[in-house]
């Protein structure tokens, strides 16, 4: 047989491999971004939970930076933003609410 047959991976976010490689470590950061994103920005609704969302902002800013260094398509980098973006403002309400220690350490 001539043709070879392609074989299907099974990926966990194929939209975001738009270059036909599997970048799980690109993914992985962009997923999780968007999660603490998602987190930080609903948290800072109630602001008894400052700590909350000011943490996961933060940690949002830092895998969103460090996921856009290294990301490798443009679908990647898209998801990165929105989470980037969601990640400072919850990051900055939460800071605006109480900080980071806020009561905890003095």
């Amino acid at each position: 047989m001539a043709q070879t047959v392609r074989q299907r991976q099974s990926r966990l976010i194929p939209i975001l491999d738009s270059d036909g490689r599997a970048h799980p470590l690109q993914n992985t950061l962009a997923a999780v971004t968007a999660v603490l994103g998602a987190l930080a920005i609903i948290t800072t609704i109630w602001p008894g939970l400052h700590l909350i969302s000011s943490w996961a902002g933060l940690v949002g800013i830092f895998t969103g930076g460090w996921g856009h260094f290294i990301s490798a398509t443009t679908a990647e980098r898209f998801v990165l933003i929105i989470g980037l973006g969601a990640s400072a403002v919850g990051f900055f309400l939460g800071m605006a609410h109480g900080g980071l220690f806020g009561g905890v350490l003095g």
